[in-house]
This record gives C-alpha cells, structure tokens and sequence, in this order.
C-alpha cells in the first residue's frame, strides 16, 4: 500500500489512503466484487464530503439536505476518476462535491426561476458589494464602484441586485414594513378592472357607429355620453319624443346586430 509521505499525494492529514483500492476498482470488471470495492470507497470518503457540506451549512439549507447532495457528487467522483492521471483522488473530488453543492443552490434555492447566467451576476455582485462595503464606511457601494470591481457593465450591476430580490420570497399575508396596522402585502394586490369590459365595447363598437347616419349618430352621442333625456333631445332637434325613442331603439339594435354578426365571424 503507498504511503502518505506527500502534500500532493493526500491534501489533508486525515484522508483515507485509497490509492491501490481506485487501481483495483479501474482494473474490475463489472459485477458484485466491483460494486462491494465502490461503495466501500464511497463510504471511506463520506467525511470528507460532509466536511465540505459544512462549509455551506448558513445559506438557508438544512445540513442533512446538504450532506445528500455531497454523497451525490462523492459518488461522481468515484465512478469518474481515473487513477492513471496521477493526480491525488481528493484533489479531484474537493471540486467534483463543491460543483454539486453549488448546482443545488442555483437550480433549487431560488423562489423564481432564473437563467444561470443573471444567477452568476448575482453572486459576483453580492460578493464584490461585500468586499467593497469593507472600504466605503457609512454607505452601501454605488453601482458605477461595483462595476469597476467586478469588470462587469453597470446594466449588468443592475441586473444582478435586481436578481437578488428573486432568491426568496415574502409571504402575501406578510405585514408592509412600517403599515403599523396589520396591513399585509395581499392587501395591496390590485384586482381585476371592471372598466376594461368598457373599453371592449367602445373599440367594438366604433366602427359601426360611425356607419350610422348623421342624425342618430347625433342623437346617440346627445343620449349616452351627453346624458340628455328623450324629451330634451326631441325638443333640441325639433321631433317628437316617441320618434326620438324609436331612433335610439333602431340605432342600437343595428349596432348590437352588426357587433354580433361580426363576433360570430371571427
């Protein structure tokens, strides 16, 4: 069995020595004996793993979420490292674990959905504010200093403090900050505009208003949007109020009878 003489054989002091065993693994063939010598790998290296979990263990994840997720990378990286690169088994799988910790975070976290990308500007922009907060006392860092820090545009800046917003999630019955009376955040949702019905069928209607002759049109516009009686528009225009009302009955029957026919035809 090789020996743990060197830094760049095993990283740390208490890392199982494996070596031989990942030769015998790469030499097996399918079968019982292959497995039995995978898991017994998998299993020497699990604390190493959940060491690694540990370092993300105040993101907001429970620490046994985060141990499964490591055991699922350390499995990664037993089944793809090859030993005859010559390259130390931990220093292939330190980054093969963290990668999956850190997937879970950006795939799984996120109350919204957001592209990777914006995710990366998020936490390029959330690392570089905390860097910089260390040197601009009594103030948040501008976007134009995050900019220069990160190399990145200031859209881009913008772009990744709006992504922060997406990460969680208030409740709607969450009281509004400073309300003082139990007002929540549901409270101010807007609902549906009974006016929008209205604009529907003045758009539908337009067209075929216009069609009217001249005197119903007046007679209609004097009606409904000047809000006249029947009798004072009979006596503005000089005719009876019956014949006033049979103009308006006529008018608006054509109109609704055209609107209906042209909503059948669509």
């Amino acid at each position: 069995m090789p020996s743990r003489t060197g830094a760049n054989t095993h990283p740390h002091h208490d890392a199982p020595d494996t070596a031989e065993d990942f030769r015998r693994l790469a030499a097996l063939p399918e079968g019982p004996e292959r497995d039995a010598l995978r898991d017994a790998l998998v299993r020497a290296w699990l604390p190493m793993a959940h060491r690694l979990a540990g370092r993300f263990r105040s993101r907001g994840e429970s620490y046994d979420d985060l141990c499964q997720v490591a055991a699922l990378g350390l499995v990664k990286a037993v089944d793809r490292y090859d030993p005859d690169l010559g390259n130390a088994f931990e220093s292939y799988a330190v980054p093969t674990v963290t990668g999956e910790i850190k997937r879970h975070f950006r795939d799984h976290m996120w109350t919204l959905h957001v592209p990777r990308r914006v995710q990366e500007l998020r936490n390029r922009v959330r690392h570089a504010s905390q860097d910089l907060s260390q040197s601009v006392q009594g103030r948040s860092p501008t976007v134009a200093e995050i900019a220069e820090c990160t190399g990145l545009t200031e859209d881009e800046v913008r772009t990744g403090q709006s992504a922060a917003e997406s990460f969680s999630a208030l409740s709607l019955d969450a009281e509004v900050p400073g309300s003082g009376d139990g007002w929540s955040l549901g409270d101010a949702l807007g609902g549906p505009d009974p006016a929008l019905d209205t604009v529907v069928d003045r758009e539908a209607v337009k067209d075929r208003l216009a069609e009217l002759p001249e005197r119903e049109r007046a007679i209609l516009y004097m009606r409904f949007f000047d809000d006249m009686t029947q009798n004072s528009i009979a006596q503005e225009l000089g005719l009876s109020q019956m014949h006033v009302s049979r103009l308006i009955s006529r008018s608006c029957g054509r109109v609704r009878d055209q609107v209906m026919g042209d909503t059948g035809d669509a």
